[in-house]
């Protein structure tokens, strides 16, 4: 009977080790970075899933500005941790000093975003990584020469081949990379954030009493809502309809006349550090911005209808502006650009 059960014993060990061993195989998966306070987890696409490999491999991409076709510009000059991963300006440069017409949004949590751009053109972060690549205003060179450029590159093989197994990578194994590197950046554990999950505390009075202004009174959570402050949809609040030649937004995209000068409603993280603001930069700061919202926009055939005068007195906009400096937060202030670039 003892060596019927040592046997079995032993057949039970043989039995269970393989499974314990793809535990702990999964196991030492490589985690992505956690979210920080306020954010739900990053839900990773199946076809682009994340890996520190591709991740290094995206940071040097994102600021390496041999991807541009003179070698002056890279992700990070319109998209630069200094400004909270924007430019500071209206409107960004280009190579040969050339100007678009549209101010550059934050990459922050462009994780939880949907479509990308202003105009939302691109329907995930890795077309929107191709886009200004390609672009003759932009990074002004081809996909096809700046994936040859890179593959001249020793150093780049060798890191593509790590990510992604060859070397004989394409355009969507770049952009995979900068979209999983981007899938990083991350703002969370604000004071609004702290605030809400029970340290009364974390925000001023000021910022408290805002925060009822923009629920309630203002109702900006119309717009700008949930854990990442906007809707991911699309919007004519009359910004630049009064100009002779106005940009009609989404409109170029969809055809749809519901859409003439509409953009994207982009997230509040982070406000307060990434002046000027609208779509083409127009308003300098946060007082503007609320006094733009109080008179109710500019009106135009295409106003939406939630478009109003809010009626503010002079205290709940400063208690309004208070309370959206409350959502600059943390998680991001860490990254900086490489001190070296694969040679």
């Amino acid at each position: 009977m003892r060596t019927r059960r040592i046997c079995c014993l032993f057949a039970t060990v043989l039995t269970v080790m393989p499974a314990v061993a793809q535990t702990r195989k999964t196991a030492a998966k490589p985690a992505p970075p956690k979210a920080p306070l306020g954010l739900l987890p990053v839900i990773w696409p199946n076809d682009n899933p994340y890996s520190p490999e591709k991740a290094e491999l995206g940071k040097f991409l994102y600021f390496d500005k041999r991807l541009s076709a003179d070698n002056s510009v890279a992700c990070a000059t319109c998209h630069d941790p200094k400004f909270a991963f924007t430019d500071g300006r209206p409107v960004s440069t280009g190579i040969k000093g050339q100007t678009g017409g549209r101010s550059a949004p934050t990459v922050l949590n462009r994780a939880f975003s949907l479509a990308q751009f202003w105009d939302g053109r691109a329907p995930t972060l890795e077309e929107q990584a191709k886009g200004p690549i390609a672009n003759p205003i932009e990074m002004g060179h081809t996909h096809e020469n700046v994936v040859k450029r890179l593959k001249e590159i020793p150093g780049y093989r060798a890191l593509f081949a790590k990510a992604f197994g060859t070397e004989d990578f394409t355009i969507d194994h770049v952009a995979q990379a900068i979209a999983t590197f981007e899938r990083t950046l991350l703002s969370g554990n604000s004071p609004y954030d702290r605030y809400k999950a029970g340290d009364k505390k974390a925000m001023t009075p000021e910022q408290i009493r805002g925060m009822d202004v923009y629920f309630n009174k203002a109702k900006c959570d119309q717009c700008h809502e949930g854990m990442n402050f906007t809707s991911n949809m699309f919007a004519n609040i009359g910004i630049g309809t009064d100009k002779p030649d106005p940009d009609v937004g989404r409109y170029a995209v969809t055809k749809d006349p519901k859409d003439w000068g509409a953009f994207k409603t982009p997230t509040l993280r982070e406000i307060a550090r990434t002046a000027p603001y609208m779509h083409d930069g127009s308003l300098k700061t946060l007082e503007e911005v609320v006094e733009y919202y109080n008179k109710g926009g500019n009106k135009n055939k295409n106003l939406d209808e939630r478009m109003k005068p809010l009626n503010l007195t002079d205290q709940e906009k400063k208690d309004l502006v208070a309370f959206l400096h409350a959502l600059s937060g943390e998680g991001w202030q860490h990254i900086q650009a490489p001190e070296k670039f694969p040679q």
